[in-house]
């Protein structure tokens, strides 16, 4: 039976964690209207004229300002911010692609699960391939086994993404013949097959930083007084480390992995152009060089709120794995 004073603590541990999570909430939405005005202003500022991309080099002053009133672009610019903001609010989409017509949530819909996929599989590489060297660096501190990983990201993390890319596919895909060079495949088996070196490529990107804040963060814990305490009272090695050393590192690499992910969504849409998939990245660069302004603006609204709501799991996540963040604020 739970005494009225532990009821009390309880009660109030509770309101606190629902203020903190309003808070959080109210953050998320106040960043995606930022990035949504942003997004609308910025996308104007680029050269370029969606009406003569349509019509043509040659199209005449009239054509063009004909145009330019179908498209709603002589409108002045606070009406079509309106607009836009009424169209988002209402329908959840950010109006018709300028060149084929379609509604953009329809086209970002058709590219996006190949592209939440391989995100998805560069994540779990990512973290796997971390977690391993990390913890072979860190129960080896300054053996050969160490000093081979810490040099993986001094080496690694200065190379170009689209690079990587393109070594992986001369390599794996043209000389070895392990993988496809490009495209995605049929079925399911099909398409984890065919993006198995394009999540690689991605994660390749992100292991070295995870990798280094994790060594450190696990020597830190394996130094601690309290294992050296668990190592006294004879608990064994693996409980230690994957119990309480793992557990105890992971929280500052979480946050890492979170204010990563915008970086690894970025990293995602060249590799796909590299790798010649039909996911979000080749639909954003068709979009740009068309100056399909619905199109581009929809899916950096799309891909702003992705990294807005991965942020808030992370930070949630976070707080659930610190046990002096419960019920502190």
């Amino acid at each position: 039976m739970m005494m009225p004073g532990k009821l009390q603590s309880s009660a109030a541990g509770n309101r606190r964690s629902y203020r903190w999570l309003t808070a959080a909430l109210i953050r998320a939405a106040v960043v995606i209207l930022c990035v949504m005005t942003a997004v609308f202003f910025l996308i104007r500022i680029v050269p370029g004229d969606p009406a003569k991309m349509i019509l043509g080099e040659y199209s005449t002053p009239e054509a063009i300002a004909a145009m330019h009133h179908t498209l709603g672009l002589d409108l002045p610019l606070w009406e079509q911010f309106i607009r836009f903001v009424k169209l988002l609010f209402t329908s959840g989409d950010t109006g018709n692609s300028i060149i084929s017509g379609t509604s953009t949530r329809v086209l970002i819909a058709e590219r996006a699960p190949v592209t939440m996929l391989l995100i998805a599989m560069a994540c779990v590489i990512a973290v796997v391939a971390a977690l391993l060297l990390a913890t072979v660096a860190a129960t080896n501190k300054d053996k050969l086994a160490d000093h081979l990983i810490r040099i993986f990201p001094a080496i690694t993390l200065g190379m170009p993404i689209f690079w990587v890319g393109i070594l992986f596919i001369m390599l794996l895909s043209v000389r070895l013949r392990w993988f496809p060079v490009g495209g995605v495949g049929e079925g399911w088996s099909g398409m984890l097959y065919s993006l198995t070196l394009p999540a690689v490529t991605v994660a390749f990107s992100q292991i070295p930083t995870l990798v280094r804040s994790l060594r450190a963060q696990m020597l830190e814990v394996l130094e601690s007084d309290f294992v050296v305490t668990l190592r006294a009272a004879r608990i064994p090695g693996r409980v230690i480390l994957f119990k309480h050393v793992l557990r105890n590192s992971a929280l500052p690499t979480l946050m890492l992995l979170g204010v990563n992910i915008s970086y690894l969504i970025g990293g995602t849409l060249v590799v796909e152009q590299v790798f010649g998939i039909k996911g979000i990245g080749s639909l954003l660069f068709t979009s740009i060089s068309n100056r399909d302004f619905p199109v581009i603006q929809g899916i950096a609204l799309y891909c702003a709120v992705s990294v807005v709501i991965i942020s808030l799991v992370v930070e949630i996540l976070a707080k659930w794995l610190d046990p002096r963040t419960k019920g502190t604020r």
